[in-house]
């Protein structure tokens, strides 16, 4: 019943992404849809700042000082912020045991490729060694491009987004309840990366892919190959409803139990 409600939830949100809405109100519904959602207990939330870019640091009882974790949000280049991401944060550092850094980078339109890039290049240099990097749909994109110049001790991608030429994206017949192609092409149009299809570098950090049955982006992560998860029945970036989902919850319990051990 709950996962119907979501689906039907994110059904209602799917118009407002992309155009002809303004970038600046897609912002802002996704601000607003991530407020007032419950943190697992014990995890603290700070601000900080990461690269000479504003961050989130959330903290879970016992953290590792050893490890952390730096999570690129997504939102097709153009939305979300730690705040949009702080819930999949919170859980993912109770899961991993450690920091996790959610890094305000620079987006499109103001801010066009390689900003964002350089701006994840110069956090994980601030982190240093035994840091790990997550990446979600166009966050899973500029993870990748990440590790083209660092090597982070481990890459967990969720939904990512590899095909920057949007061939895959807009090919795709399936049933996608919250991403339209319309969105993926304002997104990557803005940012103005060169088109090409992303894939992790040979002889790279241990990767792990998490994707879900109902979604645009599926066909994309299932080919960066790595250790595969897919998600039954849920939708794109599921994980952002670990709060409200058990099935969210357990995707993004998982991912950090991997990131412990690989990371």
């Amino acid at each position: 019943m709950r996962t119907a409600l979501l689906r039907t939830v994110m059904r209602l949100v799917r118009p407002v992404l992309g155009p002809p809405v303004p970038v600046r109100v897609q912002r802002a519904v996704l601000e607003l849809a991530a407020t007032g959602m419950p943190l697992p207990k014990g995890v603290t939330v700070e601000r900080a700042t990461l690269g000479g870019r504003p961050a989130e640091r959330l903290s879970p009882v016992g953290s590792d000082p050893a490890r952390r974790v730096l999570l690129l949000h997504g939102g097709a280049f153009l939305t979300g912020s730690p705040r949009t991401h702080r819930v999949f944060a919170a859980h993912l550092a109770v899961a991993a045991g450690c920091d996790v850094h959610v890094l305000d980078y620079r987006r499109a339109p103001e801010h066009r490729y390689p900003a964002a890039v350089d701006d994840a290049v110069a956090a994980l240099d601030e982190l240093g060694d035994g840091t790990s990097v997550v990446g979600d749909s166009a966050g899973g994109a500029l993870a990748l491009l990440l590790a083209r110049r660092r090597h982070p001790a481990a890459l967990a991608l969720v939904s990512p987004m590899t095909d920057l030429t949007l061939e895959s994206s807009t090919r795709w017949t399936g049933d996608d309840p919250l991403i339209r192609a319309a969105w993926l092409q304002q997104g990557v149009r803005a940012f103005g990366v060169p088109a090409q299809q992303l894939r992790p570098q040979a002889g790279g950090p241990p990767l792990l892919v998490h994707v879900s049955e109902h979604e645009r982006l599926r066909p994309e992560g299932e080919r960066l190959g790595g250790e595969q998860v897919l998600l039954p029945g849920l939708w794109h970036d599921a994980h952002l409803q670990a709060a409200l989902l058990p099935q969210a919850a357990e995707a993004v319990a998982s991912m950090g139990r991997w990131l412990k051990a690989n990371g």
